[in-house]
Parts: structure tokens; C-alpha cells; sequence
């Protein structure tokens, strides 16, 4: 495990057999549960620095979604986003979760909204960071889901994560910080070290990328309207892969908006960069409306 991992508020991880799937699940804290689903290609950990503060009134629930992290299926699984939200469900069963509010980034905001028709009646609050807009399409992200089908694509790629002119670039990550040198570090060593060092792990990564279907996002433009819950929004405001005027305007499909919380010198990687404000925003969404 990771130095950095070992440093965390998280137990050590465990996992969850639900079907063909293992699921690598972290846990942290007392009280009532919050769940935290991430984006492509993270995994839990990359709620690490939020979790030392929001552990001192949650238990805190973070999951590898299927293909990222250590989360893997033994079959072929269901990569979309409805079979991605029914192994959290189903996960979550396992553990005896009774409840939850849920927190979810980029992809894992998409696939928290799926949850959240799925599964409504436990989730008590819905907590949205920069993610996915019905309509929209982010720069590079469908053109990498036609890549990746391609041959050879796993090798290209291994060898492009390991070029730090790759990795600070547009089509790398650097859209995704303000201060490009978080990139380096715990990031890369967390998260990138280990798909450029493992072929299995890219084509899984690959194989979650392609089940994500975007006619499937485009259809929350009405789904949004069904999910009753509190719902609040907090987004990095200088994010160029999920512009916060479309966040506003998404927001407005949302019969229970509690707010939307900006963050200056934020960009996609708001919670990573940001996380004592991303932590406190969201203990105070869920806990003034629980009380």
C-alpha cells in the first residue's frame, strides 16, 4: 500500500463479493453514513484528503467503482452507468447501510445520480461535484472512448502516462488543476503510477471509459426531475471540462436545489485540490438540513 494511502483517515481497504463483481470499499469514522463515488480514473482514495474532516461526523463509505481503483469484475460485468449504480445498491446492502447521503464527482456524479433513481428512498442527500451535464460533451473524453477500442490503445497510453508533458497537458490533466504540480506526488502515484504500470488495470480502466453511454447522460435532462432528495452543488469555477454556466443551467432541472456552492481557483479536480472547503460545504448541506 501506498505511503500516502497508510497516512489517510481510511481503514485499510476491504472488499465486497456482490455477483461477479469485487468491490474494494474504504471506510472512516462515526455517525451517519455518507457515501463518496469518484471519477475516471481515480479511485476512493482520491477522497483522502477530504475524509480526515468529514470522518469527524460521517461514516464515511468510499468504493472503487467497477474497473477503477481495485474494483473488478471476474466476468465480463456491467460497465454502464444503471449496472454501476446497482453494484454501489448492492454493495451498500452488503455492508447493512440503512441509509446515506451521497456525494459524487465527475463520472461518479453521473453514476450518483443513477443511484439516486435506484435506490431513493436511502439516500437522504445528493451532493454534486463537478460532473457530467445532459447535453454536453467534454473536451477529449469521447474522443478517448473511440481510442480505446482501438488496438494497441493499452500500450499507447501506458506509455503517454508515463510523459510528464502528457500528463500536465490538455489532453492529460491539465485542465483538471489549477497548480499543475499536484499532478506530481500522491496524484501520480496513487492513480497514474499504477495504470502505467499495469496492463490489466488500463483495459479495465478502458472497459469503464466505453460503458459509460452518453445517450444514457442526455436522458437526465427529465430524469434529473425525479430525484426528490435535497441536492446541493459544488463546483470548481474555473473548470473547462464541466463549465460552471452549464452546471447553473443543469442545476435548474432539480426539483429540490439546496444551492450551489462556487469555488474560486478551482478546476475538475476541485475536491483534490480544495478539500477542507469541499469537506466543510458538504457537512454543512447535509447537517443543516437534517437538522
Amino acid at each position: 500500500m501506498s505511503r500516502y494511502a497508510t497516512a489517510s483517515a481510511f481503514e485499510e481497504q476491504r472488499f465486497v463479493d456482490v455477483g461477479d463483481a469485487r468491490v474494494c470499499h474504504r471506510k472512516a469514522g462515526e455517525g451517519p453514513a455518507l457515501v463518496l463515488l469518484h471519477g475516471f480514473p481515480l479511485s476512493g482514495m482520491t477522497w483522502r484528503r477530504a475524509v480526515p474532516e468529514l470522518s469527524k461526523h460521517f461514516t464515511c463509505h468510499a468504493v472503487d467503482l467497477l474497473g477503477l481503483g481495485n474494483s473488478t469484475a471476474r466476468g465480463e460485468g456491467d460497465f454502464s452507468s444503471q449496472g454501476q449504480a446497482e453494484l454501489i445498491r448492492k454493495t451498500m446492502d452488503a455492508l447493512g447501510v440503512l441509509s446515506y447521503a451521497l456525494v459524487g464527482h465527475d463520472t461518479g456524479g453521473w453514476i450518483a445520480r443513477e443511484l439516486a433513481l435506484l435506490d431513493g428512498a436511502r439516500v437522504t442527500h445528493l451532493a454534486l461535484i463537478n460532473t457530467e451535464i445532459p447535453g454536453h460533451r467534454p473536451p477529449w473524453i469521447p474522443l478517448y472512448q473511440r481510442l480505446a477500442r482501438l488496438p494497441g490503445s493499452v500500450e499507447i497510453f501506458r506509455r503517454l502516462l508515463g510523459s510528464r508533458y502528457f500528463r500536465r497537458s490538455a489532453m492529460g490533466f491539465g485542465g483538471c488543476f489549477v497548480d499543475l504540480d499536484l499532478i506530481e506526488g500522491d496524484f501520480a502515484e496513487l492513480f497514474l503510477a499504477p495504470l502505467a504500470a499495469s496492463r490489466e488495470k488500463l483495459r479495465n480502466a478502458f472497459r469503464f471509459l466505453v460503458g459509460m453511454k452518453f445517450d444514457r447522460l442526455d436522458r437526465f435532462a427529465e430524469l434529473h426531475g425525479k430525484l426528490l432528495m435535497p441536492v446541493t452543488f459544488l463546483w470548481g469555477a474555473d473548470d473547462p471540462t464541466f463549465p460552471e454556466a452549464r452546471a447553473r443551467a443543469m442545476a435548474s432541472q432539480f426539483p429540490n436545489v439546496s444551492g450551489f456552492h462556487s469555488i474560486p481557483k478551482g478546476k475538475l479536480l476541485v475536491h483534490e485540490e480544495r478539500p477542507t472547503e469541499i469537506a466543510r460545504a458538504t457537512m454543512e448541506f447535509v447537517e443543516r438540513l437534517r437538522g
